[in-house]
């Protein structure tokens, strides 16, 4: 690990981002306003996004890879 600690209010802030209608929208469509916003936003603005990308090591516009699929 890089050595950023991941606390309990950045999990808690992550499970928000999680729930948000706009990010989530952002994850699943990959297109589209909501995903333009979070894409630009996510980083500067936006605490909720800003823990999902530390805990889950992705972005929060990045889809959610999906168990027992395989790249090939």
């Amino acid at each position: 690990m890089n050595g950023t600690v991941i606390t309990e209010k950045d999990r808690e802030r992550a499970r928000k981002c999680l729930k948000c209608p706009i990010c989530s929208r952002a994850r699943k469509k990959q297109k589209g306003l909501a995903y333009i916003f979070v894409k630009t936003m996510e980083r500067g603005v936006c605490p909720d996004c800003r823990a999902y990308e530390k805990v889950y090591g992705r972005k929060a516009h990045e889809p959610i890879p999906e168990e027992g699929k395989t790249g090939g």
